[in-house]
């Protein structure tokens, strides 16, 4: 119970970091926050299904499913891309408007067009 609810505000702050903040580099972060969380929560609620390793032997009763476990390892390797990705664009971001902030942003870009 102790780890969902420490999970619940995991996930809270990753999307009071992409909802609440006004600095691109800081909502970036909080979309890795939300990342982490959901693969935190997948591999704690397939842990909980079986307690033996999916080996092919006899005798074995409760084996631990290995697809969420490849499903997470894809996850993360799909969140450092994301996360790469998006810091690329944040520094172009940056080069063109000289800025972070998604307000300054917004007023600099409007005033080009």
């Amino acid at each position: 119970m102790v780890e969902r609810v420490l999970l619940l505000c995991l996930l809270l702050i990753g999307f009071w970091g992409v909802v609440a903040k006004k600095n691109i580099i800081k909502k970036i972060f909080g979309l890795n926050i939300l990342n982490a969380a959901a693969v935190m929560l997948f591999i704690l609620e397939g842990n909980r299904i079986g307690t033996e390793a999916p080996i092919l032997e006899s005798g074995l009763a409760q084996v631990v499913d290995p697809i969420p476990q490849a499903l997470m390892l894809t996850a993360i390797v799909i969140g450092v891309c994301v996360t790469a990705l998006a810091l690329a664009l944040a520094v172009h971001l940056y080069q063109i408007t000289g800025s972070f902030d998604i307000d300054t942003i917004r007023e600099r870009v409007k005033d080009e067009a």
